[in-house]
């Protein structure tokens, strides 16, 4: 694989997107892309090597990333005799140096995709192994939090008129508002109240994420393209200071000092690098952490609370290329 290769498909609890990644370090930035929108990573090892390097980097990723589940599938048990003793030692390995990435739970599942041990039923030859074989763990792992039970947070993507009334559409990433609620217009700082929802051309007392909606509030408001409206006590930061987590994805490389535009949601503003951590610059597939100075403040939140409203991307002013996609950090 080069680029990430999508595969879909279903079994009678639940439906999959596989988004299989290629794991060498060169292509580090189409790692990044799989995992982004990943609910599970299953990190494969080879039983007969252990962990190796790209098996240190592909964890790395899936840690920053913030990818909530991971399996560690241990392949090929076949060609080391099913030992159990390997498979253990495979497994002390990676928990002791991915201790400090900050990975959720791991769970471990020795298998041999050769013979099918394991992957779809519980393996015969591995009978001192009492877990799940892996499509079943597949079938029953929770997935990510609702995101309506998330805070309100909705990016206002168009403003549709219709003479002195306005309506702002966009997708409601996360959160439920209803009729009555009372928002917060970001950057502005202005508050209103929520006078009707429309969903698909119908009006509605409530909507919830990851609904597509159209929003009229009670008062005239100066509100545009690239706002965010916020409802409750849960708040997103409003800096124009922001240090993120990044991997540069660009052959051009970043330094120090660089005027990009940084686009967050559905807005996009100028911005400056002001530091790289210590690095003098980044280039394609590097991972890092940067600090940037946004020349208007933006709604942020940590990319550890929200993959949505905490992720960004940095684009070329003077082309319109992609260069860095960023997770946004506070503290």
């Amino acid at each position: 694989t080069i680029d990430v290769a999508y595969r879909y498909f279903a079994t009678p609890k639940r439906r999959f997107i596989l988004a299989d990644t290629p794991g060498h370090v060169q292509y580090t930035r189409n790692m990044v892309t799989g995992a982004s929108t990943a609910e599970l990573a299953i990190i494969l090892v080879d039983a007969r090597n252990g962990v190796v390097e790209q098996t240190r980097r592909h964890a790395a990723v899936a840690a920053l990333l913030r990818v909530p589940h991971v399996v560690l599938a241990v392949n090929k048990m076949d060609l080391v005799g099913y030992e159990r003793a390997e498979f253990e030692r495979i497994v002390a390995d990676f928990t002791a140096q991915t201790a400090e990435l900050g990975l959720p739970e791991v769970t471990p599942i020795p298998v041999s995709a050769l013979v099918g041990d394991n992957v779809v039923d519980r393996s015969a030859h591995m009978d001192w192994y009492g877990g799940p074989a892996l499509l079943e763990f597949l079938e029953n792992v929770p997935v990510a939090a609702d995101p309506a039970d998330a805070p309100v947070r909705f990016p206002v993507q168009y403003v549709i008129r219709h003479g002195d009334i306005r309506h702002y559409a966009g997708q409601l990433v996360s959160g439920s508002v209803r009729v009555g609620d009372r928002v917060t217009v970001h950057p502005s700082g202005e508050t209103s109240e929520i006078a009707a929802i429309d969903v698909l051309g119908t009006e509605v007392e409530a909507a919830h994420a990851p609904q597509s909606i159209g929003v009229r509030l009670a008062d005239q408001r100066d509100v545009s393209r690239g706002d965010m409206l916020t409802a409750g006590p849960e708040a997103p930061a409003l800096t124009q200071d922001v240090t993120a987590a990044v991997c540069h994805l660009a052959d051009r490389p970043l330094r120090v000092g660089d005027r990009v535009l940084l686009k967050h949601t559905t807005r996009t503003v100028k911005a400056i690098v002001r530091d790289l951590a210590g690095a003098t610059e980044l280039t394609a597939n590097d991972l890092g952490r940067i600090t940037l100075r946004s020349a208007e403040p933006l709604p942020l939140d940590a990319y550890a609370v929200s993959r949505r409203t905490g992720a960004f991307i940095l684009i070329d002013p003077a082309d319109g290329a992609t260069l860095t996609a960023g997770m946004v950090e506070f503290g």
